[in-house]
């Protein structure tokens, strides 16, 4: 007989994900358990999907408030299932996009930019000529995919 309840070592080995995440997942209400007469969390078998949805959607690159907002889509907390996943990943498209686009920009200038223009100060003169690109905001803008010829940086 299978039982239905998992205590927080099973879903630990069962999803890979140490107890220590486990516990501030339910902290973060992203999974819950049940106590047992002696206080140790007792999680249904379903948590496990909802563990798995967790962890894919860490490595898409959502954030746990964001996580947390798609599963309070869910009536009643339920687990998510197929045709849920589907109607979230959809929504998420356009963030992985631009996390895509982000990535083949870094990509593509790897060898000779950093973001703000190049890795060499001769070059760097040239294309962020008076650290125009500053005007943009912090980071790496043009990788960021901020356009030079917005601040008449130029490239």
């Amino acid at each position: 007989m299978v039982e239905r309840y998992l205590t927080i070592g099973d879903v630990a080995r069962r999803s890979g994900v140490a107890p220590s995440a486990l516990r501030f997942y339910e902290q973060r209400g992203l999974i819950a358990a049940e106590r047992s007469g002696g206080n140790q969390r007792r999680y249904e078998r379903t948590v496990l999907r909802r563990v798995a949805f967790v962890r894919t959607a860490s490595r898409l690159g959502l954030t746990l408030e964001q996580i947390g907002d798609a599963l309070a889509t869910l009536p009643d907390g339920r687990t998510p299932t197929a045709a849920d996943w589907r109607r979230l990943s959809r929504s998420w498209r356009g963030l992985l996009d631009e996390r895509i686009a982000t990535l083949e920009r870094l990509r593509d200038d790897l060898d000779s930019c950093i973001g703000c223009g190049c890795l060499s100060l001769d070059r760097c003169a040239l294309q962020n000529p008076d650290d125009r690109a500053a005007a943009l905001g912090p980071g790496p803008r043009y990788l960021e995919g901020d356009d030079p010829s917005d601040v008449g940086a130029g490239r």
